[in-house]
């Protein structure tokens, strides 16, 4: 073998034996599992069972469209916070072009929250009829 042959089998043959050892442990776990997991049957066996709460009602049950809503809003939000994060971690290599463009961008953002909230998106309870007591 020569000595290049002998330099890629030793590069390659770490990876190989790192590969083998996850399936061979995947298979471990997993036999050892099925041979030593609980077999229990009944009628309990095929209700949903959620964060230790037994559901109750339908899985098809309508919601407000203030739900989804309220969730994209959130997921807005959250990835405005992952964007300021970076470049709060770069402030000083980005300077003040990174301040004005950081700036420009929760400005829009700020700007859509604004929109969201007079146009009565962000509105949970309904509005109160007024009431006409001069009759």
């Amino acid at each position: 073998m020569s000595q290049t042959t002998s330099a890629l089998l030793a590069e390659h043959g770490a990876a190989g034996l790192f590969v083998l050892a996850v399936l061979t442990l995947c298979a471990f776990t997993a036999g050892v599992a099925s041979l030593l997991g609980g077999r229990s049957w009944g009628r309990a066996k095929s209700l949903p069972f959620e964060s230790g709460v037994v559901g109750a009602g339908s899985a098809r049950q309508r919601f407000s469209v203030k739900f989804y809503l309220v969730a994209m809003l959130f997921v807005i939000f959250d990835i405005e916070a992952v964007y300021l994060f970076g470049w709060a971690a770069a402030v000083r290599e980005v300077g003040w072009p990174g301040l004005w463009g950081a700036a420009l961008f929760i400005f829009i953002l700020l700007a859509g929250l604004i929109y969201d909230s007079r146009v009565g998106a962000l509105d949970w309870a309904p509005r109160r009829r007024s009431v006409n007591h001069d009759s």
